[in-house]
């Protein structure tokens, strides 16, 4: 019995595989096509489906986090064939703005899937999966963000196998039953190491971390300033961890007896995310880990889920906040610089929170060029006015804590009189009494 089961899942298996040059025949005219997210996105399928091309016309590709350059939308030869619509930007997309044909999705994560399904129908679906086991379940691996929303969605789910991938648990478990086609391509996972903190980086984790209590539970990012808080978690008790993204540094507070869930509200002793990017040991850590969750971001971001949990923290970056607490985080001026992602769900979601609490950090100053000049010179991120054309992330109405390498302060029901006071006082002190005065100059205080 045993043994005919096994036969009959991986005859269904061989049924469903393709080459990669015969999955791009897929393709058709004004076809969308989602991608699955960042670490988890079909390298194989996606580095060769510019061959679309040659059959196929106004293509879009809906993508989060994309990894690499594919011909498909950097290749100004496949321009008029392809438009890439992007949840989130990485310097791939990035360098592509006013240049190829790429467009940002404004989102929050949590309804990303949702709302992009809501404006369009998918006909193919493409993601990662690691190897199907003897019961025919795949799993795809390093994102459930929205990608089993779309597979529901999708005329066609196409997932490219690769022996690489970590198999984790949770939403990113499929049957074989529920694939349309199979491609196989054993590429290494993109690596995305965290960066060494710097000395602002170590003074701002210092200062949050004096906020974080035992029993939390945290949602963090990536990047110096969050790695720079985990350093400073070390003689925490029983963290626990429920967060859009699985990093590198909480495998190292995994390792270090501070992360145990034990003391967490939902699904207690496991680590939930909704995605991982990090190194190969952050894969390895993940793979064959039922000590960790892969859910739905569509539950794991919703500000209501994350505000069940007690003592939670939100840790996130902005690159510019106003004097009255209005954060841009994903934009310079109009130029879009990354996405909003999950950094609204997170934060409004640890205020709901029974003793949680909402961190935004940024550096105090930073280096720009004068374009009058054409010298680079220093320049404060809280700022009287966001710059024309930014994009609010974070409203002022969901800010908490922000904190720079001067220290933190709580905006949390305070009047904008307080706000500016504040908010001065963690500046740059280069800057401070030109904030004072440009406060009054424009009427936010008296």
């Amino acid at each position: 019995m045993i043994q005919e089961q096994t036969s009959a899942v991986q005859g269904e298996y061989q049924k469903k595989r393709l080459s990669i040059s015969e999955a791009t025949k897929l393709v058709k005219d004004r076809d969308h096509i989602v991608s699955a997210m960042a670490a988890a996105e079909p390298i194989g399928f996606l580095s060769q489906l510019h061959m679309a091309a040659e059959h196929a016309r106004n293509i879009t590709v809906s993508t989060c986090l994309p990894m690499l350059n594919y011909d498909y939308f950097t290749n100004e030869q496949y321009f008029p064939h392809f438009k890439m619509e992007g949840w989130f930007y990485t310097s791939a997309i990035r360098n592509m703005q006013g240049v190829g044909h790429v467009s940002y999705i404004p989102n929050h994560l949590h309804f990303a899937g949702t709302k992009r399904l809501a404006h369009r129908s998918v006909q193919i679906f493409a993601g990662s999966a690691s190897r199907m086991d003897k019961n025919g379940y795949l799993s795809l691996s390093l994102s459930a963000t929205y990608e089993r929303e779309m597979m529901a969605q999708a005329d066609i789910v196409l997932l490219e196998v690769n022996e690489n991938m970590p198999r984790t648990f949770g939403d990113t478990i499929v049957h074989i039953r529920d694939v349309d086609y199979i491609v196989e391509h054993h590429a290494q996972i993109p690596q995305f190491p965290s960066p060494e903190p710097n000395e602002k980086d170590k003074l701002i984790g210092a200062a949050i971390a004096t906020h974080i209590e035992d029993g939390s539970t945290l949602q963090l990012g990536i990047g110096g300033i969050p790695n720079a808080v985990a350093a400073n978690l070390t003689h925490k008790k029983n963290l626990g961890i429920h967060t859009e993204m699985l990093t590198d540094g909480m495998v190292d507070l995994v390792e270090a007896g501070v992360i145990t869930g034990c003391k967490k509200t939902l699904h207690p002793h496991r680590m939930v995310a909704t995605f991982a990017l990090g190194t190969d040991k952050l894969y390895r850590f993940l793979d064959d880990n039922p000590g960790v969750l892969m859910l739905n971001g569509n539950w794991v971001n919703d500000p209501a889920v994350i505000g069940q949990n007690e003592k939670m923290i939100s840790i996130n970056t902005t690159l510019e906040i106003d004097l009255t607490g209005q954060c841009s985080s994903e934009s310079l001026g109009h130029r879009q610089y990354s996405g909003t992602g999950g950094q609204t769900d997170t934060a409004v979601g640890a205020q709901r929170s029974p003793g949680g609490k909402s961190f935004i950090a940024l550096y105090s100053t930073a280096m720009v060029k004068n374009h009058e000049t054409g010298h680079r010179e220093r320049k404060s991120k809280i700022v009287p006015a966001l710059a024309e054309g930014s994009a609010v992330t974070l409203s002022r109405n969901d800010v908490d804590y922000v904190v720079t390498e001067y220290g933190a302060v709580s905006l949390r029901g305070t009047s904008l009189d307080e706000r500016v006071e504040r908010l001065i006082s963690i500046a740059h002190p280069d800057f401070r009494e030109t904030l004072a005065l440009e406060a009054k100059k424009r009427g936010i205080v008296r």
